[in-house]
């Protein structure tokens, strides 16, 4: 892969000469590392491809995708190239690896639901199977102007917590309602903690990923 992330990939288990599989591209929140996400995907790991990116910028007791101009809004240009890059990584995994390029999902945190969200506007139904996106927002320039590509009927699950204080419950509403209108059919998960991943989400996130693979 001639890559700027460093990233770790597990392979579906037993995999059949010729057959293609799913695939599921993990980014994490500011702060963490590549090995953050992959484990809330144990139990469908032996199904399908797991990417999970780093992201490449310090930012310590981890890494970041982008930096913040100010409280929910990236830096542009930083953004968009990270963007850029994202894409690029997911064509060549598809050329790659043993792909199905009808089965690709994206999947993040924090930063990497507002890049999930990002990417579903930048790449639309024709590249994408679906989303994951917890605890994030959408860019109010992803919304404006983006080049939006359809995401009509796309599966796109978002999930934020009530008490979250990082980043506010109500930019969880904001995307659902974003992606509603444009047509998506949107799993919405809203619990009462904080910034984070529950069982019960795990467990939500899960069923809507095999339910569209």
């Amino acid at each position: 892969m001639n890559s700027p992330f460093t990233f770790i990939h597990s392979a579906p288990k037993n995999m059949e000469h010729g057959k293609l599989y799913p695939a599921v591209f993990l980014m994490h929140g500011m702060g963490s590392n590549e090995q953050d996400l992959p484990g809330l995907l144990d139990e469908i790991k032996d199904q399908c491809h797991i990417f999970s990116l780093q992201g490449p910028i310090i930012q310590p007791p981890g890494y970041a995708f982008f930096t913040i101009e100010e409280f929910g809004k990236p830096h542009r240009n930083v953004f968009d190239q990270v963007i850029i890059h994202i894409m690029n990584f997911i064509e060549e995994a598809i050329t790659e690896y043993p792909i199905d390029a009808e089965k690709i999902f994206l999947m993040g945190f924090s930063q990497g639901a507002i890049l999930s969200k990002s990417l579903a506007v930048a790449m639309g139904k024709e590249k994408l199977a679906g989303i994951v996106a917890l605890s994030g927002y959408t860019p109010d320039f992803v919304k404006n102007q983006y080049q939006k590509h359809s995401v009509q009927d796309m599966p796109v699950f978002i999930s934020h917590g009530t008490m979250d204080m990082a980043l506010p419950y109500q930019w969880g509403e904001a995307s659902r309602d974003f992606f509603t209108e444009q047509g998506s059919n949107v799993t919405f998960k809203s619990f009462e903690d904080g910034h984070g991943v529950t069982p019960e989400v795990q467990e939500s996130l899960i069923a809507f990923l095999k339910e569209n693979m």
